[in-house]
């Protein structure tokens, strides 16, 4: 009976498995099609891969993504650990429900109602005090710092909540003041929960396509919006071959992230077994 539970549980997991990654495999391995039909294999070439670094408007568009993801991830790192860090430290103090409920707000209101709203402020906006002029890549980062920020400041607020407030203590106990305690000893404690959101963070700029749509002009297409309009008139290999990079940068910022952070959680169990030791 068990061992009858225990295999259907593995082909159920099996089952879950390749419906989730056997569209991956096939999409990389049609990228290697040389017929210009993503569904007719014709043959082994990489000439997608050549046409893909000609392509001067996904280049354009690829590098326009990147950069706002960049400043995305950093600003929302920046507002979001303070967000975090108020909301785990500062108590239930007049106004609390009002601002956790604000900065929480993004992850339960749907992103079209939100790049609605957004544009509606930026029309607003420029009929008021002539800013912005027109919608861009100034625009488009607005709006994802504030689509991303939550994720950051409910990875800090967990963080913030698991230290040991005994080695801030200790430093305010040696005369540090408050900002130095928070510089010197919390912010390098928070270093993996910082990287965390900055991955999340940036992940979900480059990839967002919902707020960007309502949120961009004429030449400041990001990437999944060109993606998106070449799609849309059937299947290209060079999109193909796209994914296949995206897909081959994305495990190995994921494996090397995680082989970081399992070095330093076995760095920081060593450390602690030798404090203990010498104690």
């Amino acid at each position: 009976m068990k061992q009858g539970f225990s295999s259907t549980r593995a082909l159920v997991l099996a089952l879950g498995y390749f419906f989730l990654y056997a569209p991956i495999v096939v999409l990389v391995a049609y990228s290697f099609n040389a017929s210009k039909f993503s569904t007719v294999w014709t043959g082994f070439s990489v000439r997608w891969y050549g046409a893909l670094l000609h392509d001067q408007v996904l280049i354009a568009a690829a590098w326009l993504s990147l950069r706002i993801a960049f400043y995305t991830a950093c600003a929302a790192v920046v507002v979001g650990t303070w967000v975090g860090f108020v909301l785990a430290r500062f108590g239930r103090f007049r106004g609390f429900a009002v601002f956790a409920g604000m900065a929480i707000a993004p992850l339960v209101i749907p992103e079209v109602i939100q790049g609605i709203a957004l544009l509606l402020l930026f029309i607003a906006l420029q009929h008021l005090i002539g800013w912005p002029r027109g919608r861009g890549p100034v625009t488009i980062w607005i709006g994802h710092v504030m689509l991303s920020l939550s994720y950051v400041a409910i990875v800090v607020r967990s963080r913030v909540n698991e230290l040991d407030r005994s080695l801030e203590e200790a430093a305010m106990d040696l005369g540090a003041k408050p900002l130095k305690v928070f510089f010197v000893i919390t912010l390098p404690l928070l270093a993996q929960a910082l990287l965390s959101g900055w991955l999340l963070t940036f992940t979900l700029s480059f990839d967002d396509f919902i707020a960007s749509a309502f949120l961009s002009g004429p030449g400041s297409s990001t990437l999944p919006l060109v993606v998106f309009a070449r799609v849309r008139g059937g299947l290209n290999p060079e999109m193909n071959a796209l994914a296949t990079v995206l897909i081959t940068l994305a495990t190995t910022g994921v494996v090397g992230f995680n082989v970081f952070a399992s070095a330093r959680a076995r760095k920081r169990a060593r450390d602690r077994s030798l404090a203990q030791a010498g104690a």
